[in-house]
């Protein structure tokens, strides 16, 4: 059986995602798409609109045959993080093929190249990042204009500029790593960027499409101006949903972002993943400005602090991850062997694998996909938290995490919208 792999946040699972499946499945001839989904807090350091099974079954009535959640430690992590915890769990579960990914640039060559280049570091690379570093200039900007001098290229250093190429990138650095046997396929992305805040005729982006949703014209309106954009069964579900689960935004967790910065030092703060020392002071500096999430982002942002990086940071310090949380080499030393593994999968473990792997949903008709992985994996698969036993205290410190970023948010779905509070433990697999 050849399975596809798919990276993916649906925040909300759009007509691109549905076309993103589509093409999977088609240019890999895979027989089946199982996809990695970020849970309730995403990549750019913040809630997901609505709530992680609700945009599992919207993937699986999309045409995806299983969906797996990915950790919260990786799913609010820099895009190197987020790529590697990913594709870690993949990597692991032994009978994943391709990893399909959207790119702006979608040729899998140029991508590789640069892939090549960011994971070995030539010292002449290296020397010339470090000049430009040195210039004052930030990351991002040092690093495109120093492979632009290094591969004499300008072009391909471009590609560094669009958001899926970079994270794309980062996908093939982590099967690099992992020297993992899994074949990358790159496919054009379509329509809107990533970050355009406009709707278009063929495909746009979730940001266009979640800012309509949260900022309707009247209120009985939020989904009409979008209801072309997103396929049938996600509109549905994302409609009969509205004002009992969503939307969820960053500024619902004002009130308890506050509470937790005011108990915090600014040495106290540094502990946390992404804060830097610079970070800290500007957020006990600003601390008494505090109003929303979003006004206090803007707040602390500069030409070096990006807003989705504040926001990231400071979604760190609400759910309590801490550097530490690594202990040595971010974000694999944990591992350790398993007592909770069987079949062909009881061998030695690397110490580069990944933890677990969470089931969110599945199609009844692709069980098999499930007997597979249990054959072949070298992790734990959880399909019930009360059946998660004999893990190791590692994987159980990262499962209890993901635990609590989730009942946190149904907290806030539950005050929101004035509904009953369902713990992590009582939410039902997605199942069609």
């Amino acid at each position: 059986m050849k399975i596809v792999g798919i990276i993916a946040e649906y925040n909300p699972f759009h007509n691109g995602h549905q076309y993103h499946i589509d093409q999977a499945l088609q240019k890999t001839g895979a027989d089946a798409a199982v996809v990695l989904m970020s849970g309730d807090f995403v990549q750019r350091g913040a809630p997901a609109i609505a709530p992680k099974h609700l945009r599992a079954k919207a993937a699986l009535l999309g045409g995806a045959s299983l969906i797996l959640e990915l950790p919260v430690l990786f799913s609010c992590g820099s895009a190197e993080l987020f790529a590697r915890g990913a594709v870690s769990i993949f990597n692991s579960l032994g009978c994943i093929s391709y990893l399909c990914f959207g790119s702006e640039c979608g040729d899998i060559k140029k991508l590789n190249r640069l892939a090549r280049i960011l994971s070995e570091e030539p010292e002449v690379y290296r020397q010339l990042l470090q000049d430009e570093l040195r210039k004052g200039r930030p990351f991002p900007q040092a690093r495109q204009t120093a492979l632009s001098v290094y591969t004499k290229d300008p072009s391909l250093a471009e590609i560094l500029s669009s958001p899926n190429n970079t994270l794309g990138i980062e996908y093939l650095k982590a099967l690099r790593y992992f020297k993992s046997p899994i074949q990358p396929f790159a496919i054009p992305r379509e329509g809107s960027g990533y970050n355009d805040t406009d709707l278009c005729e063929t495909f746009s982006s979730a940001t266009a499409i979640r800012n309509r949703i949260l900022n309707p014209s009247l209120p009985e309106d939020a989904f009409s101006s979008v209801a072309g954009q997103l396929p049938p069964a996600s509109s549905d579900l994302l409609r009969k949903n509205y004002q009992s689960s969503l939307p969820v935004t960053q500024d619902d967790f004002s009130l308890l972002l506050k509470y937790r910065l005011l108990c915090e030092s600014a040495s106290s703060l540094t502990d946390y993943l992404d804060v830097s020392k610079d970070l800290a002071n500007r957020i006990i500096n600003q601390r008494n400005n505090f109003a929303t999430w979003s006004s206090f982002c803007d707040l602390l942002k500069t030409r070096e602090l990006t807003y989705t990086r504040i926001s990231r940071a400071l979604l760190h310090i609400l759910l309590g991850i801490e550097k530490d949380t690594f202990r040595h080499e971010p974000p694999f030393c944990f591992v350790e062997d398993s007592g909770n593994i069987s079949g062909k999968a009881k061998k030695e473990r690397s110490s580069t694998s990944a933890l677990y792997a969470r089931v969110l949903g599945f199609q009844k008709k692709d069980t098999q996909i499930l007997k597979e992985i249990k054959e072949y994996a070298t992790i734990p698969l959880i399909t019930k938290l009360a059946d998660a036993r004999d893990l190791t205290s590692a994987t159980q410190v990262l499962l209890n995490l993901d635990i609590f970023a989730s009942d946190l948010y149904e907290s806030i779905i539950t005050e929101k919208f004035n509904t009953p509070f369902t713990n992590e433990y009582q939410k039902q697999l997605q199942i069609i």
